[in-house]
């Protein structure tokens, strides 16, 4: 059986056609001098420029490279997917293909990686070159994913140069726009070895940026998805089941004091309104419905998970 490689690296791209081969020739350089066996793959996300052609052109020059070309554009998150599942080397990275990564960073990863036991290194771009209105919610989105995911030492999560043991990202699926969140699905498929290494942030040399502000709303928005997964993905009814009991328990206690405060009043000859009349009574009921409705969806929730074809599905570290 064929020795694996050292390092595989997986570049998704999209319209990058400036950069590639400077790209290419400095990564080969970094491996060629720490003497690496390694792969680039690029993954072309639909590009309609000439990047596959110099993905092609490049192919011919260094044996090392190798290439995947979307029909479309699908978005990151499937590049990495896709990448992943070709990967053959011990220590995976990411990078981005806009030079704004220094593979120059690679050589230490990859020995945080192999030497220091860690599963997942992310870089962390301590001093950016990014404009205002983008660092200033990347600081908040990241303050917000170590709250809610509990991995407090990691300051950038959507860096994109990171390095991974390859159980990682062959145990791990990475859809929508998950990207951001891998150490986040790490951590939730068992790898708790997580750790982080400031790492040079170059400023961008050609084209411009393909991320605009949307990308924090889809951000905001898939963080709250897979905090959710993660918790009550195998147990749906553990959340739903537990505010609609909640909230049919406060609506219907809050009806029944109505009511007897009701009969109270008129077994005191005291005149009084009628139920319906009486808003709280309205906001009482509608607290049983939104709690009837939420059990059920937790009911429906917990037969969806049941018939999954990947709910006895675990991750098994170790076996003798």
């Amino acid at each position: 059986m064929k020795d694996a490689l050292d390092i595989s690296i997986v570049i998704p791209l999209f319209n990058e056609e400036e950069s590639l081969k400077e790209l290419s020739d400095w990564i080969g350089k970094v491996m060629h001098d720490n003497k690496f066996t390694y792969e680039v793959i690029f993954v072309d996300d639909g590009s309609d420029d000439s990047s596959w052609e110099v993905i092609e052109q490049l192919k011919t020059q260094n044996s090392n490279i190798k290439g995947i070309k979307f029909r479309r554009n699908y978005g990151k998150s499937a590049g990495l997917n896709v990448g992943f599942a070709a990967t053959t080397g011990n220590v995976v990275f990411t990078m981005d293909a806009d030079l704004q990564d220094s593979p120059d960073e690679l050589p230490d990863m990859y020995r945080m990686i192999k030497e220091e036991g860690w599963d997942l290194v992310s870089g962390w771009k301590k001093k950016r070159y990014d404009p205002l209105m983008k660092t200033i919610p990347t600081k908040f989105f990241n303050a917000a994913t170590r709250r809610m995911s509990g991995i407090k030492n990691l300051h950038d999560f959507n860096c994109g140069l990171k390095a991974y043991r390859s159980e990682v990202i062959k145990t791990v699926e990475v859809y929508g726009e998950m990207h951001r969140y891998i150490p986040v699905i790490a951590k939730w498929a068992g790898f708790s070895k997580i750790t982080e290494k400031v790492v040079i942030h170059q400023e961008r040399k050609y084209g411009e940026t393909k991320f605009g502000l949307e990308r924090f709303v889809n951000g905001f928005l898939d963080l709250l998805s897979i905090t959710f997964i993660s918790k009550f993905g195998k147990r749906p009814m553990h959340l739903f089941g537990s505010l609609g009991s909640i909230m049919f328990l406060i609506g219907f206690l809050s009806a029944a004091y109505i009511g007897i405060m009701k009969i109270y009043h008129l077994s005191q000859d005291v005149k009084t309104i009628l139920v319906t009349d009486n808003p709280y009574f309205y906001i009482a009921l509608t607290s049983m419905v939104l709690g009837s409705l939420l059990f059920v969806a937790g009911f429906l929730g917990e037969l969806i998970s049941r018939s999954s074809v990947n709910r006895n599905q675990y991750n098994i570290e170790k076996e003798i």
